[in-house]
C-alpha cells in the first residue's frame, strides 16, 4: 500500500493553509474556567486545552495561551471551577471568548448566573450542569525540549467538590451522551457535539 504523507517540522512551519495541530489533537473538551481575582472580580474564559488528569485524587488542567487573568486569579487565591459546556450553551460560551480588560466580569457579559460553590469561594455557573470545585496544585510554565521557556502555563487542581444535574444520572451512571458536551475541534471555528449517535462500546480484555 503507498500512502503519500505530509511531513513537516513545527518549528519550520506547516505549509498549509491553517495549522493543523488543533485539529488532529481533537475534538477536546472545553476548560470553562471561572475565577475571582484577588479583588473579588469574577472571571470566566473557555479554555480548549483541558483535560483531566488523574482518578484519586481527581486532578484537571488546563494550558493558558499567554498569563491571562485566569491564571493571575488561580495563583492569587488557589481556587477555581471548572464548568461543563453544552450545547445549550455554546453561544454563552463563546461570548465569554471576548477579549475584554480584567475589570469585566463574564457572567454578566454572558448573562449567565454565578452561583455559590459549596467548599470555594468561587461561583459556578448555574445553567451548567456539572461544575467541578478546583483548588489549584501546581502552575507550570511550559519549557521546550531545549529548556527554553514557552509563553504557556500549565494549571492543575484538585477536584474537591462536584455539582451534578440528577437528570444526568442512569442508574448511578452518568450519561454522556444525554449531556450534549461541546468539544473543541480544529480550525478557527470547529466544534463538535456529542449525542447517542456516537456512543459505541468496548469493554477492556479480561
Amino acid at each position: 500500500m503507498t500512502v503519500d504523507f505530509h511531513f513537516y517540522e513545527p518549528r519550520l512551519g506547516h505549509g498549509l493553509s491553517h495549522d493543523p495541530f488543533n485539529a488532529i489533537v481533537g475534538p477536546r473538551p472545553i476548560g470553562w474556567i471561572s475565577s475571582r481575582s484577588a479583588d473579588g472580580v469574577l472571571n470566566l474564559a473557555p479554555y480548549s486545552f483541558f483535560n483531566a488528569f488523574n482518578y484519586v485524587p481527581p486532578i484537571v488542567g488546563f494550558s493558558s495561551i499567554g498569563y491571562k487573568d485566569t491564571v493571575r486569579n488561580i495563583e492569587a487565591t488557589g481556587e477555581f471551577v471548572w464548568n461543563l459546556v453544552t450545547r445549550p450553551l455554546a453561544e454563552a460560551m463563546n461570548q465569554t471568548c471576548a477579549p475584554v480588560g480584567p475589570e469585566v466580569d463574564e457572567f454578566a457579559l454572558a448573562g449567565l448566573t454565578p452561583v455559590n460553590s459549596n467548599l470555594v469561594q468561587v461561583p459556578r455557573v448555574l445553567e451548567s450542569p456539572v461544575s467541578f470545585e478546583c483548588r489549584c496544585t501546581q502552575v507550570v510554565q511550559l519549557q521546550t525540549a531545549a529548556g527554553a521557556t514557552v509563553p504557556s502555563w500549565l494549571v492543575l487542581g484538585e477536584v474537591v467538590g462536584v455539582h451534578l444535574d440528577r437528570r444526568l444520572l442512569v442508574d448511578g451512571v452518568y450519561d454522556t451522551a444525554a449531556a450534549g458536551h461541546v468539544l473543541r475541534g480544529g480550525g478557527p471555528a470547529d466544534y463538535f457535539s456529542v449525542g447517542p449517535e456516537q456512543l459505541f462500546k468496548m469493554f477492556r480484555p479480561q
